[in-house]
């Protein structure tokens, strides 16, 4: 164990190189939003899987209409009707045309669309019978308005690698090209353990020197925000065999890392150091931060260990930096920087020297980003955190922030 008091950069950097990326496991498509790829995806089909219109119009021979113009339109026998998710059976001739859906495939022979507004055919009525001929009144290139088959995605071809980060978009992509299951890297499951004799449950009435245990809940929110699974494992009491029963459930469990809350200072009472120094080891156990400084690292009976401070603020800003990035490296993710900006300070404040997280509101007022602390900034004080969108970092070393400075903020 490294008795030195750590800075944060060091802590993060031993944390990360403990834990190791979870193994895989196969979901439904749906089911692997916000996940990250185990392994790649390639495209079985084509994308767009045909030639397609990219208008409502009439698909033609381009140069039957190369000199087209509001003076001098083009007439064109219209020869079909191509709707939407219809295979057209006929082929497009010289001098002919065939009204066309957006989507819709192309009919062999033509190898342009013109768009309605092009033409004399009034779309918008609601019959809109098949016209027996169609005036066109401008140009249109060969190619124009046709959307290629495999424009987008060729068959065959590497669409996601291992490792990326299943969103949204990708879940369309995904349903286009028929994948309905996905190999992701499967959740953490993360043991959360309170510890302290002080603590209640939330439903129970408060009785004098109890508090409720809003850390379990913190945490366990903290780790579902993250697409992981807390496992709740309660709250143990100030006695070292409690302790160790709390974490037997949760090795019971299979937790693939535990994060606890108190217990980790120097005070007579702190027995979760006592336990992870008997049942596994400590890799650090204080960090120059705040708020934050006991902090314990390492293992127990070989799963990572992630002990936070007891004070509400101190728990989750510790969090934050050190279990938040562990987390979803375990989970597969690769760029574990916090989004950050810059922003001028509008406060005017002192600092004890160690790396510190001020919790502000930012605001971009034009090309700047504003940041306002949120008032009182005691690590027990809740609504610090509730009322900020920001954590300002205020570097090691420093002792006074002036208002105007430039500094660097982690966006909440």
């Amino acid at each position: 164990m490294n008795n030195q008091d750590l800075s944060v950069a060091e802590a993060l950097e031993r944390v990360l190189a403990t834990v190791s990326v979870l193994g895989s496991e196969t979901v439904s498509l749906l089911d692997a939003l916000g996940r990250v790829l185990a392994q790649e995806v390639v495209a079985r089909d084509s994308l767009p899987p045909f030639d397609n219109s990219s208008m409502d119009g009439f698909a033609l021979i381009s140069a039957d209409i190369a000199h087209a113009t509001p003076n001098a339109p083009v007439t064109l026998k219209v020869v079909g009707d191509v709707a939407a998710g219809k295979w057209p059976d006929f082929r497009v001739a010289r001098g002919q045309a065939a009204r066309i859906m957006t989507g819709a495939p192309i009919p062999a022979g033509a190898d342009a669309v013109v768009p309605v507004e092009g033409t004399d055919e009034n779309w918008r009525e609601e019959a809109r019978p098949l016209p027996k001929a169609v005036q066109v009144f401008r140009s249109v290139d060969e190619g124009g308005y046709i959307r290629p088959k495999g424009d987008d995605i060729q068959a065959g071809a590497t669409i996601l690698r291992a490792g990326h980060c299943i969103r949204p978009q990708e879940i369309s992509v995904l349903a286009s090209l028929g994948v309905p299951k996905l190999s992701v890297v499967r959740r953490a499951r993360i043991g959360i353990l309170a510890t302290g004799d002080e603590l209640v449950s939330v439903e129970d009435a408060l009785s004098p020197g109890k508090i409720r245990n809003s850390n379990g809940y913190a945490q366990s929110a903290q780790v579902a925000a993250l697409g992981a699974i807390p496992v709740p494992l309660g709250v143990a009491r100030d006695t070292e065999a409690d302790v160790r029963t709390k974490l037997q459930a949760g090795l019971d469990a299979g937790v693939d890392m535990f994060i606890s809350s108190a217990g980790v200072s120097v005070g007579a009472y702190d027995v979760v150091k006592a336990v992870l120094s008997e049942g596994g080891d400590v890799n650090f156990w204080r960090v120059r931060m705040r708020p934050g400084k006991p902090l314990a690292f390492g293992k127990y009976a070989g799963v990572p260990y992630v002990g936070l401070p007891g004070n509400p603020v101190s728990s989750m800003v510790s969090f934050e930096r050190f279990a938040k990035p562990a987390i979803r490296k375990m989970m597969g993710e690769t760029d574990l920087t916090p989004r950050r900006v810059r922003a001028v300070v509008q406060d005017s404040f002192k600092s004890d020297g160690r790396e510190s997280y001020i919790r502000v509101i930012l605001e971009q007022h034009g090309d700047e980003t504003h940041a306002t602390t949120t008032g009182n900034q005691g690590s027990h004080v809740i609504t610090s955190l509730v009322k900020a969108n920001g954590l300002l970092i205020v570097p090691e070393g420093v002792g006074e922030v002036q208002r105007g400075e430039r500094l660097t903020a982690i966006l909440l």
